[in-house]
């Protein structure tokens, strides 16, 4: 096993890479090899000796990129120190809490998954970058996406704090 550490991500718009490559970049500034793969691509997790593993909810679940992850390398993932981290909300004034239930939930289909860390953040919505069907959602007036503004709920500081924070964490495992 190497000393590497996977930082696998799901997403859809981009959002999630971003907030993954912030993640990478300061595990890697406190001395830590990193790897940073888009989940759908990774086909091993034996060689890493922990991963970090992030995406998004979408209307209360991981993206399926997530899901296949975690099912796919159930037996490998149970062996090392996984940490997860999820985007959710895209405006603050709806609050993470009611939207962290729902990862919890998530992440207990996955009962012999006992994550190291869990990261919680705001998410982000950019309407003008929908692509089919999510845009055609978006236009309908039913559709709590109709007419919202774009929008950046992401902390960074906090991202950067909780990477900070799992560095310590994994440094000492």
């Amino acid at each position: 096993m190497s000393e590497s550490i996977l930082v696998g991500y799901a997403t859809r718009y981009g959002s999630t890479q971003e907030v993954a490559e912030a993640i990478a970049a300061v595990l890697r500034e406190s001395g830590l090899e990193v790897d940073l793969q888009p989940l759908r691509k990774v086909r091993d997790v034996i060689g890493y000796r922990a991963v970090v593993m992030g995406a998004p909810l979408y209307i209360g679940s991981l993206l399926k990129d997530a899901q296949r992850f975690l099912a796919q390398h159930r037996e490998a993932l149970a062996g090392r120190p996984v940490a997860v981290f999820a985007l959710g909300p895209t405006r603050a004034e709806e609050g993470l809490e009611g939207a962290r239930e729902q990862l919890d939930k998530e992440l207990a289909k996955a009962p012999w998954l006992a994550p190291a860390a869990i990261g919680f953040f705001g998410g982000k919505y950019d309407p003008a970058s929908l692509r089919f069907p999510d845009n055609l959602i978006a236009a309908l007036p039913a559709s709590p996406l109709h007419g919202l503004p774009a929008s950046d709920a992401r902390d960074w500081t906090a991202i950067r704090a909780w990477a900070s924070d799992l560095a310590a964490k994994l440094q000492s495992a």
